[in-house]
């Protein structure tokens, strides 16, 4: 069973169902603290943690924040408690009186006054949809600046609960123990750099009406083997169709990544400028100009294909634009797997048309805001309304590249939590289209397009394991042997 993700207002739905079954809210708070406690005594010992500021905003996250203090207190950790003004909750003001009978020094404000191995973040909850004021600002930047583990509960405070964005800033954790599930933008969006390693504290059970806004894709990816008779003719024939004048590389890059990932032929269409250069880096290779291809020739072409990956390095000019139309609707009719990419999604958003589920789609941020005719943050602010939106205008199969990429499958969402930042470089989204064409043309249905995204985020970290600096796309292809054959 993968793992469920889903958003806050389900969460809090489910909660209160569970409530109005006569279940104890006060209940389910201590056993939030009670639990985290449990993981917090492991953690500790093994960081050699003593001392413990516990930061308390004014709703139940604060309730949980005073009873976890109430607990580390009792078992001889030494506490202190930086607080707000209390809330009018009852279930947190008992809270509160249960961490003063325990003689646990209460601090007004959030100005620590020494220095502690660890501070607790239980400021804000999953319900935090507003900017942050100065005030509260300054709190969590406070917070960010002391030196110690950080640990938040059930989401690092600032950050939304459903979109993985800052509002504008958020706590930086080192843990974060989330409450009842997993919530989306613990995940996507700018997540990544304020969660931490993330654990679930799950105490009530799912019920019927509680449904996943997406799924966690596997990292655990096992390919079809190869039959020891196998030849060139059975791994599929990739085509790539891109490479402008003035723009080599891109085609370079795909077609050698299909290559790795274990293509039996491959084939790229380009500007003859290149072809020099393409066959002396793979000259395995095979080429076609792509300025003496007639329409005849486009169609003999595609017959001898299993997948094609259009766009790379194509360009955007008026020959590009001549391209484009020469080549995109015998591409839609030819029934093969088809990754679109780059200046292909710039001249779709041009001329919208509706994509089969054959066709995968390869946007970053700002090519799906050309696409939605948006602006880059509308994107960004809510990433899983966004490919929702794309899915709906143009059908076809989506990946919303970016930290924690989003790929929106046979109606499906998934969320991959592989990859790294030193894969924020020229060229990778090349090497994708490349690796899906190819693993398409391979193993067609019996590959989905979410575990390719996986493949290529889990070669990215395999490059990454000397240094994020400095990664290059080109290098990705040894990277992806590598992950392929594994």
């Amino acid at each position: 069973m993968h793992q469920q993700v889903y958003h806050s207002y389900d969460i809090q739905a489910w909660e209160q169902r569970w409530f109005a079954h006569q279940n104890s809210s006060y209940g389910l708070m201590q056993q939030v603290a009670w639990s985290v406690l449990q993981r917090l005594i492991a953690l500790f010992k093994e960081h050699n943690i003593s001392t413990i500021a516990v930061c308390c905003g004014q709703g139940n996250n604060a309730g949980d924040g005073y009873l976890l203090a109430k607990y580390l207190k009792q078992h001889g950790f030494t506490v202190d408690i930086y607080a707000a003004e209390l809330g009018t909750s009852q279930d947190l003001q008992s809270a509160h009186k249960e961490a003063q009978a325990e003689n646990i020094k209460i601090v007004s404000g959030f100005n620590f006054q020494k220095k502690y191995d660890c501070v607790v973040d239980a400021l804000f909850g999953i319900g935090l949809n507003r900017e942050l004021d100065e005030k509260w600002q300054n709190v969590i930047y406070n917070i960010n600046e002391h030196k110690a583990l950080k640990v938040a509960i059930d989401i690092p405070s600032g950050l939304q609960a459903n979109t993985g964005q800052p509002l504008p800033c958020a706590v930086k954790a080192d843990y974060t123990f989330t409450v009842l599930a997993l919530k989306a933008g613990l995940f996507t969006g700018k997540a990544k750099e304020y969660t931490g390693v993330i654990e679930t504290i799950s105490l009530i059970p799912k019920d019927s009406e509680l449904h996943a806004v997406a799924q966690l894709a596997p990292t655990n990816i096992t390919l079809p083997t190869r039959k020891a008779f196998g030849h060139k003719g059975s791994y599929g024939h990739v085509l790539v169709v891109g490479g402008h004048a003035e723009m080599g590389g891109a085609v370079i890059m795909a077609a050698e990544s299909a290559f790795a990932a274990g293509a039996g032929k491959v084939t790229v269409v380009c500007h003859k400028n290149h072809h020099v250069a393409i066959l002396s880096r793979a000259p395995n290779i095979m080429l076609k100009d792509i300025n003496s291809l007639s329409i005849n020739d486009i169609q003999e072409l595609l017959s001898q294909m299993d997948a094609i990956c259009f766009g790379m390095g194509l360009g955007r000019d008026e020959w590009a634009k001549m391209q484009y139309q020469a080549w995109f609707d015998l591409i839609l009719n030819s029934n093969l797997h088809v990754v679109l990419d780059a200046d292909a999604l710039w001249f779709l958003a041009e001329n919208p048309q509706q994509m089969s589920d054959k066709v995968f789609l390869t946007p970053h941020p700002g090519e799906a805001a050309k696409l939605l005719n948006c602006q880059i943050t509308d994107v960004e602010n809510d990433r899983i309304k966004a490919i929702h939106s794309l899915k709906e205008k143009y059908s076809g199969q989506w990946l919303l590249k970016g930290s924690g990429s989003l790929i929106l499958e046979n109606n499906k969402l998934w969320i991959c939590t592989a990859g790294n930042a030193g894969m924020g470089t020229g060229g990778m989204g090349d090497i994708l289209s490349g690796l899906a064409a190819s693993l398409k043309a391979q193993f067609d249905e019996e590959i989905a397009l979410h575990d390719i995204v996986t493949l290529h985020a889990i070669a990215g970290d395999e490059l990454a394991k000397d240094g994020m600096h400095g990664l290059q796309a080109f290098e990705m292809s040894k990277a992806i042997y590598k992950v392929i054959n594994n």
